[in-house]
């Protein structure tokens, strides 16, 4: 890597830097320590399988808190590419400039405001008839300790490959602890972790990179429907369980009308053992027809009970997503207690 860029990936890594030391102890402690251990294993350049040293790991993270606590008050810097200094949030201009380097940048807002950054080799690019550009990251230079596999920002689509093959390490890494006879245990299953850990990577990656994709393209197409106001309600109930339920509930709508579609057109068995199996709590609260639906099509491969659900997915959420945003209109201040109220009525 040449110093311009060496400056470039330590400059984001700085910006990451800064994001952790403001919400990196968000996590409980033991997520936190296993998100901690496997940013360790990502900056050591340890493979899966190596074995990492207890002391090694624990030397790292004082030292890492250590560095976060001199970084809590910094302000974000700005990002210099080919001579010129970029707000660290404006990713469209910083992407345009990084192109020619075969690189792609993101920056953004997740769950709760918590701001995240990162840069990675540019995969691949697409930019479909629907409007919005498709960036595709590969190796990743400088990243959070939260690592998002799929964002959507705006207009802009990220999916970021490296992010994705550790989350499903990870995956694969808490599943093994009990080893259930559960929707992840069978998505696992599929794939030959005990044999050839890379080779079933690699084969699990292609095939969530593919639904990834159309989870995003459906977040992008809720947005386009329902609009601004969206993302403005979002920020006016930060922090609260009406925050939660709107970001489930749009996901629903998204995974709806393109996700699960797509899955159950192409008979991707593995992939909806994965899509069950990786439903958060609120998520699956809400959608509680999900699971006999699933447990239908496990015992008869029949994949009519998903497909009608979807479609009926489909106009729920769409609906729920707009009576949210009546209630967002009307109750403004208020709103976060009556959008908790609106949607306990409304599960599927």
């Amino acid at each position: 890597m040449n110093e311009i860029l060496q400056t470039l990936q330590q400059a984001v890594q700085h910006n990451c830097h800064i994001a952790d030391a403001r919400h990196g102890g968000d996590y409980g402690m033991c997520t936190y320590l296993m998100k901690m251990r496997e940013y360790f294993r990502w900056e050591q350049g340890l493979g899966f399988e190596a074995e990492m040293s207890r002391d090694a790991v624990g030397d790292w993270l004082v030292a890492r808190e250590g560095l976060w606590s001199d970084l809590a008050e910094a302000d974000f810097a700005a990002v210099p590419v080919d001579g010129r200094a970029f707000d660290p949030f404006d990713s469209d201009a910083i992407n345009t400039a990084l192109v020619r380097h075969g690189l792609v940048y993101s920056a953004g807002l997740e769950a709760g405001g918590k701001p995240h950054f990162f840069l990675g080799e540019l995969h691949s690019r697409e930019m479909p008839e629907e409007g919005f550009s498709l960036w595709v990251s590969d190796r990743e230079l400088a990243r959070c300790l939260s690592t998002p596999p799929a964002m959507n920002a705006g207009r802009t689509i990220f999916l970021r490959r490296e992010a994705l093959r550790r989350y499903l390490w990870e995956k694969l890494e808490s599943w093994r602890w009990s080893r259930l006879d559960n929707a992840m245990g069978r998505a696992l299953a599929c794939y030959p972790f005990d044999s050839d850990l890379e080779a079933a990577l690699d084969a699990m990656v292609e095939c969530e990179l593919a639904a990834a994709r159309e989870h995003e393209i459906g977040e992008y197409l809720a947005g386009e429907l329902l609009g601004d106001d969206w993302n403005r309600m979002l920020m006016a109930v930060a922090f609260t369980p009406a925050e939660l339920m709107a970001r489930a509930v749009r996901d629903h709508l998204a995974d709806c009308t393109r996700t699960l579609p797509m899955l159950l057109q192409q008979g991707q068995a593995a992939s909806i053992h994965f899509f069950i199996g990786n439903l958060g709590h609120m998520r699956r609260s809400l959608f509680p027809a999900l699971a006999p639906a699933y447990g239908a099509w496990r015992k008869t491969g029949d994949t009519a009970p998903l497909q009608a659900l979807a479609a009926q997915g489909a106009e729920h959420w769409g609906a729920l997503a707009q009576a949210m945003l009546d209630v967002y209109r009307a109750e403004d201040e208020g709103a976060a207690t009556v959008l908790v109220e609106l949607v306990e009525t409304r599960h599927l």
